[in-house]
């Protein structure tokens, strides 16, 4: 399951990060999100421990969402070393997403 954080714990959870961070903008009224929910939570299940995913509520914290310039929900984020390294925006295949995945962990 993907943890919610807020943006006062943006920078321990995710810039601070050792091993690579899947963050998830989303909002509760955004019907993409809710599709990409259970995708995400698969994902979650079948890396365990190699990666850390968070979703951030846009409408709850919007410093973040407003630092990335996000526009459109869901949007991802992969941020490695406190850098963001790869990115996609509205409803992606689990396949689309491991692949992405396994090709950063690498």
């Amino acid at each position: 399951m993907a943890t919610a954080i807020t943006d006062a714990e943006f920078q321990t959870k995710v810039l601070a990060a050792t091993k690579l961070v899947l963050l998830d903008f989303w909002a509760p009224w955004c019907g993409p999100c809710k599709a990409m929910m259970p995708i995400v939570d698969e994902i979650s299940a079948t890396y365990g421990s190699s990666i850390e995913i968070y979703k951030m509520n846009v409408d709850e914290n919007q410093e973040v969402a407003s630092q990335f310039n996000v526009m459109s929900i869901p949007t991802f984020l992969f941020f490695k070393n406190g850098q963001v390294v790869d990115s996609f925006i509205g409803v992606k295949s689990k396949e689309e997403v491991t692949a992405k995945i396994d090709a950063l962990l690498k």
